[in-house]
C-alpha cells in the first residue's frame, strides 16, 4: 500500500555563501570545536553533496545514528549545519532534514568578536 505522505521532496535550501571564523584570545570557537572529530567532518561533508537525514547520513558515513545525531547537534549549535525540512517516513514518523548553513568556511585569526559569522564579497 503506498503511502500518504511524501518520503523524500525536494528541499530548496541556499546556503551562505562565505562564513568567517575568528580565533582570538578571548574565547573558543565553537565551529572549531564542533568539526574536531574525523566524524563530525564526513557528516558535514556528507551534506554538503545533498542535505539529509540523521539516518541517510548515518548510513551515508557508516557511523551509528547515535553518533551521528550527536554530532549533527553539535554542529547544529555551532551553526554550521540546520534543519531545512521535515520529511516524513513510510510510518508517517516525522524526520528533520538537515542542510549546511554556509558554502565556505574561513578561520581567521584575531579581529573582534563581532566580525565571527560575516559574509564576504570575496574581494
Amino acid at each position: 500500500m503506498a503511502s500518504a505522505f511524501p518520503h523524500q521532496p525536494t528541499v530548496d535550501h541556499a546556503p551562505r555563501e562565505e562564513t568567517d571564523v575568528v580565533i582570538g584570545r578571548d574565547e573558543p570557537t565553537d565551529a572549531l570545536r564542533a568539526l574536531s572529530c574525523d566524524t563530525a567532518q564526513r557528516v558535514l561533508a556528507a551534506l554538503t553533496d545533498e542535505p539529509g537525514t540523521a539516518s541517510d547520513v548515518a548510513a551515508d558515513v557508516d557511523a551509528s545514528l547515535q553518533n551521528v545525531t550527536y554530532h549533527l547537534d553539535r554542529l547544529c549549535e555551532a551553526e554550521l549545519i540546520a534543519p531545512v525540512k521535515t520529511w516524513y517516513s513510510e510510518k508517517g514518523t516525522e524526520m528533520t532534514v538537515y542542510a549546511p548553513t554556509t558554502e565556505r568556511l574561513v578561520v581567521r585569526f584575531g579581529g573582534s568578536s563581532d566580525d565571527s559569522s560575516t559574509e564576504r564579497d570575496g574581494s
